[in-house]
């Protein structure tokens, strides 16, 4: 590692250090000591903190927000506010990074190009232009020095779930951590999104309520993605203007679409699901954004999900615990799955039900909370379980989609959704598209 990327490295941690360390300091001193403390305050403070970064600690704070009872609630209050709105880079930095990535020369490429960002995210900025053939664009520029930046964030991570490892035994972290490190790390690869963006063009090409945009040939590098700028309005600036229930239900069915036609008909999932990610056109499609955190999962653990959904419909304990071993849950006694049950019964049951209804039939907004507060002490309780790796993502799309299709106040028959694109499912189907659709795409597989 060079001298300067170690020093920014340490920058970054100490910048960090201090509000990762407040809160468990004030965690520990309430769980442990019954200390009271201002939260809300504490929780204002690190948002401030966090919202000023560049990097993957936001990423961490949003992901958070969306777990129930992963936080304090004043904590994921405060979180859950955070969008990618990272202050953005000047011109200066824009002209540099656009020269070192398409040469002295690349302003001679384009038609026009903003000199102000149009949006800025955890990672990079995008900027819009327009091609010489008149194709509109946007080209998202990586932030300088990303690399050190996710790896003393990754440190930074580390240090934090190992204090709270020493407060609360329910979810044991390692694996957790594994797969948040390697999927943090290939963010970093624009070309690599550049493959997944064309996967999930693949993926959905004959599904019209999803958007994806497109990568542009020869300008695309490992730190710049350019791709072609799709129109849409931010999800929750059309939802405060109260739109009718048939578009509410349009919203959410394509984003059903784009989140679970991927993953059981090709085992690939987004990983980020939340409101920054998307938008919404007229006519209640959408547009699916950012592609830098995607998980490819083998066939088994898909059919382990479809077979843990059969276990709760049946009641079936047995084909709960051999759902549980296929997605990768080791040493499971009968009480700890009675605890996990709790959670795949909450998330299961709007499939399970063959009627048009809400996603969840209370209008609680803390999603799954009151469950999530069950299990945790369950988990508590029984010694706690090691979630495997593969778990993480699928999880978090299904709770951060779960908050969406809430507060969208969709009202869909998501039984009937779920059997139609599972109705067809085997293995081997699901290997041979996969197989085929990221050798198209060009996607490296995972390590």
């Amino acid at each position: 590692m060079s001298g300067s990327n170690l020093f920014g490295e340490l920058r970054r941690f100490a910048r960090t250090s201090g509000a990762v360390g407040g809160i468990a300091a004030r965690v520990a001193g309430e769980r442990m000591l019954g200390i009271k403390t201002d939260r809300a305050a504490h929780a204002e403070d690190l948002k401030t903190i966090l919202g000023g970064l560049k990097g993957p600690l936001m990423k961490v704070a949003q992901f958070l927000s969306s777990v129930p009872d992963a936080l304090p609630a004043e904590y994921a209050a405060e979180l859950a506010q955070l969008q990618s709105n990272a202050p953005a880079m000047g011109w200066n930095f824009v002209r540099r990074r656009m020269s070192s990535e398409l040469g002295p020369d690349w302003q001679s490429k384009f038609a026009s190009f903003s000199q102000t960002a149009a949006a800025a995210a955890s990672l990079g900025q995008v900027h819009r232009a327009r091609l010489h053939d008149g194709t509109e664009a946007a080209c998202k520029l990586q932030y300088p020095d990303m690399p050190s930046t996710v790896e003393a964030d990754l440190r930074q991570l580390k240090l934090a779930m190992a204090v709270y490892a020493r407060m609360d035994n329910a979810i044991h972290q390692d694996e957790i951590y594994k797969e948040l490190t390697e999927r943090l790390r290939e963010e970093l690869d624009y070309e690599r999104e550049a493959a997944q963006m064309r996967l999930y063009q693949l993926m959905l090409h004959d599904r019209p309520a999803v958007h994806i945009p497109r990568p542009i040939q020869g300008y695309c590098t490992k730190r710049l993605l350019t791709m072609t700028w799709l129109d849409g309005r931010p999800l929750m600036e059309r939802l405060a203007e109260e739109p009718p229930q048939e578009e509410r239900n349009r919203i959410a069915e394509a984003l059903f679409q784009a989140w679970y036609v991927p993953f059981y008909r090709y085992g690939v999932i987004h990983g980020d699901p939340h409101m920054g990610n998307y938008q919404v056109r007229p006519d209640g499609s959408v547009n699916l954004l950012d592609f830098g955190v995607i998980r490819v999962f083998q066939a088994r653990f898909v059919s382990g999900v479809i077979a843990l959904f059969e276990a709760v419909r049946d009641h079936d304990d047995e084909k709960a615990h051999h759902a549980y071993e296929t997605w990768g849950f080791t040493n499971l006694t009968r009480e700890k799955m009675e605890v996990l049950n709790l959670w795949a019964r909450f998330l299961y049951e709007p499939l399970v039900e063959d009627r048009v209804r809400r996603i969840q039939e209370t209008n609680d907004v803390t999603f799954g909370r009151e469950v999530a507060e069950k299990v945790h002490a369950g988990l508590k309780r029984t010694g706690g379980v090691m979630p495997p790796r593969e778990f993480v993502l699928m999880d978090r799309s299904a709770i951060g989609l779960g908050g969406v299709f809430l507060r969208l106040g969709a009202e869909l028959n998501w039984s009937r959704m779920f059997h139609d694109l599972i109705a067809d499912f085997t293995e081997e189907s699901l290997v041979d598209r996969q197989a085929t659709a990221l050798a198209e795409a060009g996607v490296p597989l995972a390590k």
